[in-house]
């Protein structure tokens, strides 16, 4: 198959689009910026041909770009074989139509870029189900006049999933769509919650969070020794997979891993996402991943933030867990070190420093639970044996007729255990 060759185009406006802030608060620098859209458009499968980059002092309301800028990107597809053009920011859909037909091309935006790539990359039904009700949602303010440019492109990136089945049907059979999507997803996730409550009582649930590409998924595989795909691409991972992680500790302890953030993530995503983001909120606690080679990690970190912020987890207990130290200089590495000292440092490809990271998860449950000493006779068996299936065994002394155990318990089994108590601290 033919890769479509795009055109990038980068605008910096010295008025700030109100209607598109930094999802961080802090902007990716320009070349930041062309390294990720370069990036998300390999990994939705077309070629960048050209970048072009320039400033301007506010959108144009008719064409987003200046009508100078576009006479220029006319040249330019005249004079190469350009089948696309990617916007990095949003545009409205005024001014996508109007540029589609001032350039005869097709037109999409960051965006619709970053729907296609999950379009793509979706494989549970759940998964599939959210990706497209978050393209109808996209595509419905789309519809008046567009018919026509959609159905001559016919296919590519901006048109793949719903679109082209859904470019005939009116705005009433489309919200018709949504409504049932949004009812098969919400049976989904009333099912995942009965299942979880089957199992909220007797585990502890850890979830890796990060920016896209943060090596989350080479770190749940190294962890757990799993083999669930992890690529070096942008979200190569949609569906939120869990896996057993063991440790020395009680109670059993499950890792997920889930879809990683980026800059600007189309809300229409955060809205269809937010019952697999679910796993997420239940959690016990976050292990926060960063990419300490990428040289925007820290705009990164504050970009997972501010998702975490909008569906309302920030300020669970949370571990930061810088990642890919392997490609980092050493006096750079040191450096950080010195900087993040509460942090962990690890390289989950080359399993370097895993156990420092094993230990603080064991740490952050167990500083949440009570160190108890408790007596019990030999004759209570049912005890003893609930001792050793749901608590940590720190001591254990042989008396007469009973047996002293230091323990390390979850305050909700002090009820049961009370009655033995011989001492108890927090």
């Amino acid at each position: 198959m033919t890769k479509e060759k795009a055109l990038l185009v980068f605008i910096s406006f010295t008025q700030r689009i109100k209607s598109i802030p930094s999802s961080s608060g802090y902007s990716l620098t320009i070349d930041e910026n062309i390294e990720e859209l370069t990036n998300l458009t390999v990994s939705a499968g077309a070629e960048v041909l050209q970048v072009l980059s320039y400033r301007q002092t506010k959108p144009n309301p008719k064409y987003f770009i200046s009508t100078g800028r576009l006479e220029i990107i006319k040249n330019i597809i005249s004079e190469n074989d350009i089948d696309l053009i990617i916007f990095d920011d949003e545009i409205t859909p005024t001014q996508q139509r109007n540029l589609q037909r001032k350039l005869d091309i097709g037109v999409v935006d960051r965006t619709a870029l970053i729907l296609d790539i999950f379009a793509q990359r979706a494989r549970s039904r759940e998964g599939k189900l959210q990706v497209e009700l978050a393209q109808l949602n996209y595509l419905l303010p789309r519809l008046i006049g567009k018919g026509i440019e959609l159905s001559r492109l016919g296919g590519g990136i901006g048109t793949r999933g719903p679109g082209e089945t859904q470019l005939e049907v009116d705005r009433r059979k489309i919200r018709n769509k949504i409504s049932v999507l949004e009812k098969k997803i919400k049976q989904i996730s009333t099912q995942r919650d009965t299942q979880r409550k089957s199992r909220n009582d007797n585990i502890f649930q850890v979830a890796l969070v990060g920016y896209t590409n943060s090596g989350k998924s080479t770190l749940l595989n190294s962890l757990t020794k799993s083999d669930v795909e992890a690529k070096n691409m942008l979200f190569s991972t949609l569906d939120s997979t869990t896996r057993k992680l063991n440790l020395d500790v009680k109670p059993d302890v499950l890792l997920t891993d889930t879809v990683g953030f980026i800059e600007k993530l189309p809300h229409q995503l955060i809205a269809a996402f937010k019952s697999t983001l679910e796993e997420v909120k239940i959690s016990d606690l976050l292990l926060l991943i960063a990419d300490i080679s990428n040289t925007g990690f820290e705009s990164n970190i504050l970009s997972v933030k501010k998702v975490l912020k909008d569906i309302e987890v920030w300020g669970k207990p949370f571990i930061m867990v810088f990642n890919k130290i392997d490609k980092v200089e050493k006096i750079l590495l040191e450096s950080m070190r010195l900087k993040y000292r509460d942090c962990i440092f690890i390289s989950a490809l080359k399993c370097t420093g895993l156990e420092g990271l094993r230990e603080s998860i064991k740490i952050n449950i167990e500083k949440h639970n009570l160190a108890i000493k408790v007596k019990i006779p030999y004759s209570d068996q049912k005890i003893i044996s609930f001792i050793y299936q749901k608590c940590k065994v720190l001591k254990r002394e042989d008396k007469k007729s009973s047996i002293i155990f230091d323990l390390n318990i979850e305050p909700k089994y002090s009820d049961i255990l009370k009655v033995y108590f011989m001492d108890c601290k927090k």
